[in-house]
């Protein structure tokens, strides 16, 4: 299968995104924007004159000409159209979350494997040339061991109808450090805090705080609320730390040799260990040039090639699990005033018979 026939399902707000980059990948080929208002859809498409309309989603899975579909719609219809696309065995990419609930999410992940279908997350900032730079230098032992990460995501955003701050952005943020994390380190308890300052009946200001395994720790901070838009990212080791700033396209990333030695006691002299055994290095900062991409071509080429190669993608319905297990112990810990709860693991057992 070399050319893959794509349908959009979904004209809203990402939808012509999707729409727009399916159009640009290579072996894709986009057969249906679908949309139950298909004045919008055709509004949408444009020139794009070739791609057919309709507001009916059977009509659409039911053509064969359809592999798999990208759908861009609420996060609580994303387990019936998900659902009904696997059964169609058509393969999947869903924007986040995965899906509204763990329970949900996991029975897509489980409709998928049993199938022997692509299941994919839209998780977009995972595919820049950023976090690509930073899996690579986390993963390989460039910053030594991690110590913590640091994420503040906030400006003067929409507040959502439906959910909290921390469900609308926080998925950004736990999907890159998922991303990033070496293996053998992954999040195991969470708190949250948040407040709602303007009565809107729901936390429009949140913070998340992460166990991680070994003792790191990691933070979230999300607010619809700042008339500043930031976005920075901090990722300390034990050898190296970097700041990752979004918002400055002419040094997106900057590594830091600096940080704070500790020694051990029996390294040094009584007169020494005396006074303090911690001492502050200063080195260089390199600034890694790095190309500008649209990463949702890279996403699109990446769904593109799963489903030719039969292998998962980067970000497969597992990642998809794990972000929503810290998303629902972390609206726990909201609710029960910010416990550390513990988090669950996203595994899913393969249905008997069906290769992982």
């Amino acid at each position: 299968m070399g050319t893959i026939g794509l349908a959009v399902i979904g004209a809203g707000y990402w939808g012509p995104n999707l729409v727009r980059n399916a159009q640009a990948t290579p072996g894709l080929r986009l057969q249906y924007l679908c949309d139950l208002d298909a004045d919008r859809a055709r509004k949408v498409l444009g020139e794009y004159s070739t791609v057919a309309v309709s507001d009916s989603l059977d009509e659409v899975l039911a053509d064969p000409a359809v592999d798999a579909v990208a759908i861009a719609t609420p996060a609580k219809t994303h387990l019936p159209v998900a659902m009904a696309a696997l059964e169609a065995g058509k393969h999947v990419l869903v924007e986040k979350p995965l899906a509204a609930t763990y329970a949900e999410g996991r029975q897509l992940v489980e409709a998928a494997d049993k199938r022997g279908l692509t299941l994919m997350l839209d998780h977009t900032y995972c595919y820049t040339p950023v976090v690509a730079h930073l899996r690579d230098l986390v993963r390989s032992g460039g910053i030594g061991s991690v110590q913590y990460l640091d994420s503040v995501r906030i400006n003067l955003g929409l507040v959502q109808p439906d959910v909290d701050v921390l469900w609308d952005l926080a998925p950004h943020d736990l999907s890159i450090f998922l991303s990033i994390l070496p293996d053998g380190v992954a999040p195991v308890a969470v708190a949250a805090h948040g407040s709602d300052p303007i009565g809107a009946g729901r936390a429009c200001v949140a913070h998340l705080t992460i166990e991680l395994t070994g003792g790191a720790m990691a933070h979230v901070h999300v607010n619809w609320l700042s008339p500043t838009k930031v976005r920075t990212m901090i990722i300390g080791g034990s050898a190296r730390t970097v700041v990752w700033d979004d918002l400055n396209p002419a040094q997106r990333l900057a590594i830091y040799d600096r940080g704070v030695d500790r020694k051990d006691a029996t390294e040094v002299g009584e007169q020494t260990r005396a006074q303090t055994l911690v001492s502050y290095r200063t080195g260089d900062m390199v600034a890694p040039a790095l190309p500008e991409k649209e990463a949702l071509r890279a996403v699109m080429a990446e769904f593109h090639a799963s489903i030719t190669q039969s292998r998962p993608p980067l970000t497969d319905g597992r990642s998809g699990l794990q972000v929503l297990s810290i998303l629902e112990a972390a609206s726990a810990s909201l609710a029960q005033g910010g416990a550390f709860l513990p988090i669950l693991g996203a595994d899913v057992t393969v249905a008997e018979g069906v290769n992982a």
